[in-house]
This record gives structure tokens, C-alpha cells and sequence, in this order.
């Protein structure tokens, strides 16, 4: 019979409290300066930095694991958007939901910062593909401008994680309508619209970053 450990199940409790408040603390803290030191983030979390750093040995793990959290919710949000019969309202309100989420102001500040590992890799290939997916069933349906390309989703999602002002509500209002905007130059007639200028943004041109902090 296995021995009982009476306690443990609170013990568990609290290191899963202490877990999400010292992401939050930490998404908080290294949005505003993402060289702040790991202490700012105890102390905004309101834990021993020792409990903080039982969980994360080093800042780059506790960088790593809020970009992870950030990539798995833009794949979900991804993927629930494929199962939508409607390509243009998928890929639509997908892109609000990763704004709504502020996901994307996580890779804007931290890319860069840390060495990324095997396992953001794989995420981020996978957050690639589904997005190159959503935006090839909106282009057949002929919904989007013949010459947008999925690097151009990206381009928008940093537009509005760009949108930043002291009040939240305020902030989500103004990204919201940035978002509008981008939208609608996405998609409409556009044998009435003049081309977009320039060549279109190149598959890994934007993950200059990441390559940065490999080196």
C-alpha cells in the first residue's frame, strides 16, 4: 500500500499558484523592460526569489517558458480556427483573438533575449504552418489581395502589439482598431485598390531575431 503523504495535494496547490503568478508577474515585468532582472519579477509576483528559482534556474528559462505559453496559445487559437467552414471569418477572427490575447507583444519584446530550444523550434514551425494554411483557404476563396502572403500576418499581429498606451482598455481599443484597418486593406476589391508597394516580406525575413540571440 503506498504510503499516504497527507499535505501534498496543498503543497501542489500552491506551487500551481505560485507557477502562474510568477508568469504573470514576469509577462508584466519584461513587456515593460525585458532586461529587467528575475528579482523584479519575484517581487512583483510577490514570492521568495529561492521559490522563483526552483522553478526557473536561470532567467532564460522563465523567457523560454513565456514565449512557449505564448506560441501554444496562437497554435490552439489556430487551430480552432481551421475547423470554421468560412475561410475569410477564420482567418478574421483568428488574428482578433491572438491580438485580444496580446500574444504576439511576448515575441515582439523577447525575441532576441534568450537562445530559443528545440521545443520553441518545433512551435514556432508548427504556429508557421498552420497560419500559411489559414491564409492559402482565404487566398483560394478570393477573399485576400492576390499578392498578400502569410508573412504579411505577421507584419500585422506586430502592428498592433506595437499599440501601447498607460490604460489596458484603452490600449485593446486601439489595437482593435488597427486591426480593422489591416484587415480591411487585406481583403475587398482589389481591382480598385492600388498594389501594395514593395516586394512581400520573405519566409524567415522576420525571425532575424531569434537568429541573433543563436549566435
Amino acid at each position: 500500500m503506498p504510503t499516504e503523504t497527507p499535505g501534498l495535494p496543498g503543497r501542489r496547490r500552491q506551487a500551481a499558484q505560485n507557477d502562474g503568478a510568477i508568469l504573470d508577474a514576469a509577462r508584466e515585468v519584461f513587456l515593460a523592460d525585458p532586461k529587467a532582472p528575475i528579482a523584479a519579477v519575484a517581487k512583483r509576483a510577490g514570492v521568495g526569489i529561492s521559490a522563483l528559482y526552483r522553478r526557473y534556474p536561470a532567467k532564460e528559462d522563465l523567457l523560454r517558458t513565456l514565449c512557449q505559453e505564448g506560441l501554444h496559445r496562437y497554435i490552439a487559437e489556430a487551430e480552432a480556427a481551421l475547423a470554421e467552414p468560412d475561410p475569410w471569418d477564420a482567418l478574421a477572427g483568428f488574428l482578433r483573438r491572438v491580438v485580444e490575447a496580446d500574444v504576439h507583444s511576448l515575441t515582439v519584446h523577447l525575441a532576441g533575449t534568450f537562445p530559443p530550444d528545440a521545443e520553441l523550434g518545433r512551435a514556432a514551425a508548427r504556429a508557421d504552418e498552420l497560419a500559411t494554411e489559414l491564409v492559402g483557404r482565404a487566398a483560394a476563396a478570393g477573399r485576400l489581395r492576390p499578392e498578400v502572403v502569410v508573412q504579411d500576418v505577421g507584419l500585422a499581429l506586430e502592428a498592433c502589439a506595437a499599440v501601447r498606451v498607460p490604460d489596458p482598455e484603452r490600449t485593446r481599443d486601439l489595437r482593435r482598431r488597427v486591426l480593422a484597418a489591416l484587415l480591411a486593406g487585406l481583403t475587398g476589391d482589389a481591382a480598385a485598390r492600388p498594389p501594395l508597394p514593395g516586394p512581400p516580406p520573405q519566409p524567415g525575413e522576420l525571425s532575424w531575431r531569434w537568429r541573433q540571440s543563436a549566435e
